[in-house]
């Protein structure tokens, strides 16, 4: 059948009832376009990479009362989990699609990524399009524009990645879940594709940090 876009349908699982409810609705409904996109990307970013990319649907496995107020699908180089490694997410809110670049608090990295970074943090400012976000908390669906950030905010989070321990960074775009180019398939997947491209030196240089460690 193939990908055919997310409805405000989709959107509407996050405000099901019920942790056994809202998992139900949300494998039904949710996780097989997840899966789709997993796949078509895993291929796009092995090609972009030159790395063979994994791609990992969340499953919520260790959730016993609260059901998730989020979903998504991640890729990095490990086929057998993401969470430690520099990786790529597509995933949802109830009021948006994220697609990121990701670093989250299980990274063995994010201290000397920290340190790095701020060392060019001018630089790192100037590579990012106006138009993305970044987030501190992947967890939660609040974001901070590009645009209005000053080189000293920028600074700070990235301060924060470097000497706390539970600290994460991430960086794409959101898209709201009324914005029509959800609905449409191949614009869609267009637009990941650009994120995902533009966001691929953020990738690269924190993978050889990785490495580098590992």
């Amino acid at each position: 059948m193939g990908f055919n876009g997310f409805t405000q349908d989709d959107f509407d699982v996050f405000a099901v009832d019920g942790l056994d409810e809202r998992m139900h609705v949300l494998k039904e409904r949710i996780r097989p376009k997840l899966e789709e996109l997993g796949a078509e990307f895993a291929q796009e970013l092995t090609e972009l990479t030159g790395t063979d990319m994994y791609y990992h649907v969340a499953k919520h496995a260790r959730r016993k009362v609260n059901p998730p107020d989020d979903t998504w699908v991640a890729f990095c180089s490990n086929k057998r989990g993401y969470k430690k490694l520099p990786h790529f997410q597509i995933g949802m809110f109830g009021s948006h699609l994220f697609i990121w670049f990701a670093v989250i608090y299980e990274s063995p990295v994010k201290q000397e990524l920290g340190y790095e970074w701020k060392k060019t943090s001018e630089t790192l400012m100037e590579s990012v399009p106006a138009s993305f976000e970044w987030s501190v908390d992947h967890t939660k669906p609040a974001t901070i524009a590009h645009d209005s950030l000053t080189k000293d905010d920028l600074d700070s989070m990235l301060d924060r990645l470097e000497s706390v321990k539970k600290a994460e960074l991430l960086c794409g775009r959101t898209i709201d879940a009324d914005d029509p180019v959800l609905r449409n398939p191949d614009a869609l997947k267009q637009e990941i594709k650009e994120v995902f491209q533009t966001l691929l030196p953020l990738y690269e240089d924190s993978m050889e940090l990785y490495e580098q460690k590992v």
